[in-house]
């Protein structure tokens, strides 16, 4: 940080690659090929960016605002800073121009041209975060699946994509793993979310469990929230069986990588089940030991 307490563009980028460790999967693990973890590095410098923005997370002092030439008085409104960072995203793709403004996206653009990415994935997830400004609640199962079309997975697509894995098969198993993450991750953060007046439950199936929006804010979940919770946990298992058969399709370290996907999102949800559904009174989180079990039992087709 500077004396004035504002961060200087390097800083911003580095501020936003370092929450890579506090994620709930690899980002880049070691033992994937160097050229893999800097171009995954890229694409997760710009999903963790337009997150931040999404969610009202960017670091203080404006300097990403400024950096995508939005004005001081407009850098709180999150619809102002995703529509000019989605400009900035079109720079990216535009060859003739003078190329992005912010690091996180002139960063992404020799990875964008060496995997001969394109901008569907990229603006799916800006779309996400945008819809996130605008839909608080989601009507039915199907409404959520479709947001997670948008907010989760571009990311196993966009993970494909740089391998150079990608097959309409793979794509379609890849979609169900990153819906089934979501799900699981809207599941450990039920709390978090409210707490942002988000509710990803579907609003269906809480009148089938007969859960009120007034049982979400409590300490600790009544046996219908907890019924509604294992409802939606099955769901993001049978989708995660459904996506299993990716990690068998790849070979090598790729194969260690998707493993790895499929284990955590596998591991969360026993780490669910053992806190009896209750998620209220915060994320339950897997340890070590299980995610390894998990890992060993999606290589050999198992879990």
């Amino acid at each position: 940080m500077t004396g004035t307490g504002m961060a200087r563009p390097g800083e911003t980028e580095r501020g936003t690659l370092d929450k890579a460790a506090a994620e709930n999967f690899p980002v880049a693990p070691f033992f994937l090929p160097r050229d893999w973890r800097t171009d995954l590095m890229a694409v997760y410098g710009f999903a963790r960016l337009v997150d931040d923005i999404g969610d009202g997370d960017l670091a203080p002092g404006g300097a990403d605002a400024r950096l995508l030439g939005v004005p001081p008085q407009q850098a709180e409104d999150r619809l102002v800073m995703l529509d000019a960072f989605e400009a900035d995203l079109h720079r990216v793709f535009d060859a003739t121009g003078s190329g992005p403004r912010h690091p996180l996206l002139r960063r992404l653009q020799p990875t964008v041209r060496r995997r001969a990415l394109t901008p569907e994935p990229f603006l799916g997830l800006i779309a996400a975060n945008r819809q996130d400004q605008l839909v608080t609640r989601y009507e039915t199962y199907d409404d959520l699946l479709a947001y997670c079309e948008l907010s989760a997975n571009p990311v196993g697509r966009l993970v494909l994509a740089v391998t150079g894995t990608s097959t309409p098969e793979r794509i379609r198993r890849s979609d169900a793993i990153c819906t089934a993450l979501q799900i699981v991750e809207h599941l450990q953060d039920v709390a978090e979310d409210l707490g942002r007046d988000r509710i990803y439950l579907p609003a269906a199936d809480m009148k089938r469990f007969h859960v009120q929006e007034s049982d979400l804010a409590t300490k600790t979940g009544g046996a219908s929230v907890r019924a509604l919770v294992a409802y939606e946990a099955q769901r993001a298992r049978d989708l995660l069986n459904e996506g299993a058969p990716l990690v068998g399709s790849v070979h090598g370290r790729l194969k260690l990588l998707l493993a790895g996907f499929v284990a955590g999102g596998r591991a969360a949800i026993q780490a669910i089940a053992a806190a009896e559904y209750d998620v209220l009174p915060g994320p339950p989180k897997p340890g070590k030991l299980q995610l390894l079990r998990e890992v060993g039992l999606t290589l050999r087709g198992k879990g």
